[in-house]
C-alpha cells in the first residue's frame, strides 16, 4: 500500500468535518462531493444554500452526501458569533464579524475556530492572499509562531525517490523573500508536517544554487545560514544543507558532489525552497514535465488546519488535498 492509500484510509477510519466555502465552483463541488460520498470526510458546504442546491441538481450530484451552512441563517451566525468573542486572544468582535461573514471564507472560518468544523478548504476562487488573510484574522497563529508558510507534497509518476514517487516541497506558496531565519523556521515546520501525516523520519535538504560552498554569494549565504539556525533550534531533526537539487535526491550526484558524511544528501524527502520564485516554478516543472500531482500547498502555522489549493488544480488534487487536510486535522487532536 502507498502512502497516498495509507493517507486515505487514515481519512476513512476517522473522517473530519471539512468547510468548503467556495461551495458553488463545480471542481471544488465535485472535489467535495467524492472526498464525502467515498467516506473521507464529512462535506459541510457553506454559502447560498439554495443557489448551491439547484448547483447539485443541476450537476446531477446526490445532495444527501453533503451537510449545508447557509450564511443567511442569522440565528446560527450569532451564535457561533457569541461562540467565537468568547474565545480567548480574538481579533475580531461582534460587529466587525457581521460584516466580514457575509463572505462565506470567513464565515466558514469561524465556524472551524468554534469547533464546527475541522478544516477550511478553498482556494480556488479565493486568492492564497485572502485565504492567508482570513486565516491570521479568524484561526490566528500558533503559539511561538511568527512565519506563516507552506508544504506542498508531490506524487511524481517515474521518480524513485527515498520515499517511492512522493517528496514534500516547500514554501511554494506564501514566502516571497524568506529571511535565514524564516527559512529556518519552515523548515522546521515542513518536518513536523511530514513527521504527523505520514510518519516519515524527515531528511531535510536546503537547496540552492550551491553545493557546500560550490557556488558563492548573498543568496547562497541565507541559505547557510538557514540550515544554521535550524540545527540550533531543533538539533534532533536531520535538516542539512546547502545543496542543489540534484545533490539532494540522487544518491549518485550526491556520492560525487557532497564529500562530508550527510543523512540528507542524496535522500532528502523534504526540499526547502530559497525563495518563493525558485518554488512556485519549481512545483510547476514537476506538475506540467513531471506529470505530477502536487498536493498542497498545506499552510503550516495557524492554530488549526487551513487548506488553499491551486486554483489549477484538477479535480483528482483537489481531492487529495481536501483528505491530506482532514488527516492532518484528525493527526492534530491526538
Amino acid at each position: 500500500m502507498s502512502i497516498l492509500d495509507q493517507i486515505y484510509e487514515k481519512a476513512k477510519l476517522n473522517p473530519q468535518r471539512v468547510a468548503f466555502p467556495e461551495a458553488e465552483n463545480e471542481k471544488m463541488m465535485q472535489a467535495a462531493f467524492e472526498a464525502g460520498q467515498e467516506g473521507y470526510i464529512i462535506p459541510i458546504l457553506v454559502g447560498n444554500v439554495e443557489k448551491i442546491k439547484s448547483l447539485i441538481a443541476e450537476r446531477g450530484l446526490d445532495e444527501n452526501v453533503f451537510q449545508f451552512v447557509d450564511i443567511a441563517d442569522e440565528v446560527y451566525r450569532d451564535k457561533i458569533i457569541a461562540e467565537y468573542v468568547a474565545l480567548p486572544e480574538t481579533l475580531l468582535k461582534e460587529k466587525p464579524l457581521i460584516r466580514r461573514m457575509k463572505d462565506p471564507l470567513y464565515f466558514a472560518m469561524v465556524m472551524e475556530a468554534v469547533g464546527e468544523a475541522e478544516v477550511t478548504f478553498a482556494g480556488i476562487d479565493n486568492t492564497t492572499g485572502d485565504v492567508l488573510l482570513a486565516g491570521q484574522m479568524i484561526i490566528g497563529l500558533k503559539p511561538g509562531i511568527s512565519t506563516i508558510s507552506s508544504i506542498g507534497l508531490c506524487d511524481i509518476p517515474g521518480f524513485e525517490g527515498s520515499e517511492g514517487s512522493l517528496l514534500a516541497v516547500g514554501d511554494s506558496a506564501v514566502c516571497t523573500n524568506p529571511t535565514s531565519e524564516q527559512l529556518a523556521s519552515i523548515a522546521i515546520s515542513a518536518c513536523d508536517t511530514v513527521s504527523s501525516l505520514l510518519d516519515w523520519e524527515p531528511r531535510c535538504a536546503m537547496v540552492s544554487y550551491s553545493t557546500l560552498g560550490s557556488g558563492q554569494g548573498e543568496l547562497i549565504d541565507k541559505v547557510v545560514e538557514g540550515v544554521k539556525i535550524a540545527n540550533e533550534l531543533r538539533p534532533d531533526l536531520a535538516i542539512d544543507g546547502e545543496f542543489q537539487f540534484d545533490s539532494a535526491i540522487s544518491p549518485a550526484v550526491a556520492a560525487k558532489k557532497v564529500t562530508r558524511e550527510s543523512k540528507v544528501a542524496g535522500k532528502a524527502n523534504v526540499i526547502i525552497w530559497p525563495d518563493l520564485n525558485v518554488g512556485n516554478v519549481g512545483v510547476k516543472l514537476i506538475q506540467q514535465f513531471g506529470k505530477a500531482d502536487a498536493y498542497g500547498p498545506m499552510l503550516q502555522g495557524f492554530n488549526k488546519v487551513v487548506c488553499d489549493c491551486s486554483r489549477g488544480a484538477p479535480v483528482s488534487e483537489i481531492k487529495g488535498n481536501i483528505v491530506i487536510s482532514a488527516v492532518r486535522a484528525a493527526g492534530s487532536k491526538n
